[in-house]
């Protein structure tokens, strides 16, 4: 019988087990609770769409890890701003960045995430020369000439919608001098609404400010054969005036091609979407006449879409750095002294016009705010543009792949078969050949994967945390990590028993050395799935991920679950009388018999005279 001073080893096996036991329970129910009882799955498990964009410069300096961040960053908030939730982004090597799309709720959002993706150019504000329309083949065309300007009174105005105000941000707005303002609107709705009225609508600021529109020109009536083009403002200068009559904007080719050469030099550009004015034919696009770069997008520190209550609108708010603000309100300045539609600034991206708002009063300070009859969705896709829109590098997409929620289902189910196979190998095992203390191990093997489930299910909202193939095969890996600890600890107790310990005893004696031979298995596999983790990339990362967390539930499970189980099963007669079943049946391991007048085991501290 051991002496005095070896009973406290035992400790307080109860305490641990209530504690595991306790956090288990805490964590199911908070995975419940909060109503995550599923993993967030990866795109190869739940269908989605990957798409791997490269990175281009014509300075190579500029394709370092501080731009790379930053593209990536703003890559992921431009698919999160639509609404495309638990989107990722990952750098691939020096020049590459994967996104990765989960499947939305319908087509559309893959769809018109993977076209904002693609739109890595650069983002700039350009003021507008002139203004035309590309009527598609068969079309009825507008004529061209506009009728003479109204200027009395009693000129028709376009619809109270249609007349919209950008002021300073954050102004106050009970009087003009506290809230300049200036009159901007979209060049489709600018167009659509002067067309429409067939007069001169003006939009008046509170200062006074007025800014006439074009009016509406006659209509006539043709079906050319082909795509024809009209100016609807403004004047072509001179270096434009071939490559703009020439553009064609119904052309999908010519509309997306992006003739931004030079930052400093004149350009033409074509609306994004067909225009939305009923006086043009279906499928007409408005085309731009641009001047040099006046503000760059780099220089807007941020923008958002909010629903004014007052005036029952929405609007967008934006904000420029110090370099934005100057050029800007310089630029506002500049426009507001013109008329329509040369009082106009295109926001440009990767070529294609994205709005035009038209200014009638300089606005100064670093905010500024869009207002227009927008849609909600017209105000968040203007606000994401201009806060994520401009990269710090040149982006050409490599390839774009879907996985169906089919092929991700079938994954996943033949991942669960490999898994339960495994368990199940090792179940087996365990009850074969360690009987009794089979049963330990299956006990931990339960704790171990409620604890596994239950925190991917958390992790992944909290930190985005999404299973994929390889963290599945991370979490069969672990099933026989978890039943090696068991393997060692199981060993080294029978080891006391053959060299003929009383199982209480070899219980605590055991516990020394299988305690430091799983800490440094576990430290190794931790070790190997940090490194893998640091140095790869994509969906291996989930592999290691998955690796290193059920390494470190290992050591929880064994320490706080297995070796107080064991304390206390020791304690029982079954067990502690080496019961034939019980798999520390002495005569069945061989046990040699005690040395009478008992024996001293030297060469490891704490152990003490056994009588």
């Amino acid at each position: 019988m051991a002496t005095p001073k070896s009973r406290p080893r035992d400790g307080h096996p109860g305490r641990a087990l209530a504690f595991i036991l306790a956090v288990t329970i805490g964590l199911v129910g908070l995975m419940f609770g909060k109503g995550l009882t599923t993993p967030r799955l990866g795109i190869d498990l739940a269908g989605g769409t990957s798409v791997t964009l490269t990175a281009s410069s014509k300075d190579p300096k500029a394709i370092n890890p501080t731009n790379m961040n930053t593209a990536s960053a703003i890559m992921l908030k431009r698919v999160n701003g639509m609404g495309v939730s638990e989107a990722e982004t990952q750098i691939q090597g020096s020049k590459n960045i994967v996104v990765n799309i989960p499947r939305g709720k319908g087509k559309d959002d893959t769809r018109e995430a993977v076209a904002q993706i693609g739109t890595t150019a650069k983002l700039y504000f350009r003021p507008v020369l002139a203004t035309g329309i590309s009527v598609p083949a068969g079309a009825v065309k507008p004529s061209a000439s506009p009728s003479t300007p109204a200027t009395g009174g009693s000129s028709a105005s376009p619809k109270p919608s249609a007349g919209s105000t950008a002021k300073a941000a954050g102004s106050g707005t009970s009087t003009p001098k506290a809230s300049p303002t200036a009159s901007s609107t979209t060049a489709g709705r600018a167009v659509s609404q002067a067309l429409e009225a067939g007069a001169t609508p003006t939009a008046t600021a509170k200062g006074g400010a007025s800014a006439a529109a074009t009016p509406k020109p006659s209509a006539g009536a043709s079906a050319p054969s082909a795509a024809t083009s009209a100016t609807t403002g403004g004047t072509v200068p001179a270096d434009l005036a071939s490559k703009f009559a020439a553009l064609d904007c119904t052309d999908k080719a010519q509309r997306s091609k992006n003739y931004q050469t030079s930052t400093t030099a004149n350009a033409v550009a074509c609306d994004q979407e067909a225009s939305a004015n009923p006086s043009f034919p279906k499928g007409t696009y408005e085309k731009y006449a641009l001047g040099p770069v006046a503000v760059n997008g780099v220089n807007v520190s941020n923008a958002s879409a909010v629903f004014d209550t007052q005036r029952s609108m929405w609007i967008v708010q934006l904000k420029f750095d110090g370099t934005g603000a100057k050029a800007f309100t310089k630029t506002t300045g500049e426009l507001a002294a013109k008329t329509a539609p040369q009082n106009q600034f295109a926001i440009v991206l990767d070529g294609q016009n994205v709005s035009a708002p038209s200014v009638s009063q300089a606005i100064p300070g670093n905010s500024a705010e869009i207002s227009g009859s927008f849609t909600q969705k017209e105000a968040e896709d203007l606000a994401n543009v201009l806060a994520f829109g401009a990269l710090p590098l040149d982006f050409t997409t490599q390839s774009v792949s879907t996985v169906s929620p089919q092929l991700g289902g079938e994954q996943l189910h033949a991942g669960l078969i490999a898994g339960a196979i495994g368990l199940a190998l090792v179940v087996l095992y365990s009850l074969v050949y360690y009987r009794g203390l089979g049963l330990v191990s299956i006990a931990g093997l339960v704790v171990s994967a409620v604890l596994t489930y239950s925190i991917m299910c958390l992790l992944g909202k909290a930190i985005g945390f999404a299973l994929n193939l390889p963290a599945v095969c991370g979490a069969i890996v672990a099933i026989g990590i978890t039943a090696d600890s068991f393997i060692v600890y199981f060993e080294r107790i029978r080891d006391e028993v053959r060299e003929g310990s009383q199982l209480r005893t070899a219980v605590q004696r055991a516990w020394p050395r299988a305690r430091r031979t799983i800490l440094v298995s576990d430290f190794v596999s931790f070790l190997a799935a940090a490194v893998l983790y640091a140095v790869s990339v994509s969906k291996v990362q989930g592999f290691a991920f998955t690796l290193g967390l059920t390494t470190l539930l290992d050591i929880v499970v064994i320490f706080l679950f297995t070796k107080p189980l064991i304390t206390i099963l020791a304690r029982t007669k079954f067990f502690g009388g080496g019961h034939p079943w019980s798999g520390l049946d002495p005569k069945r391991l061989g046990a040699r018999p005690p040395i009478r007048g008992g024996r001293r085991r030297t060469g490891r501290p704490g152990v003490t005279k056994e009588a």
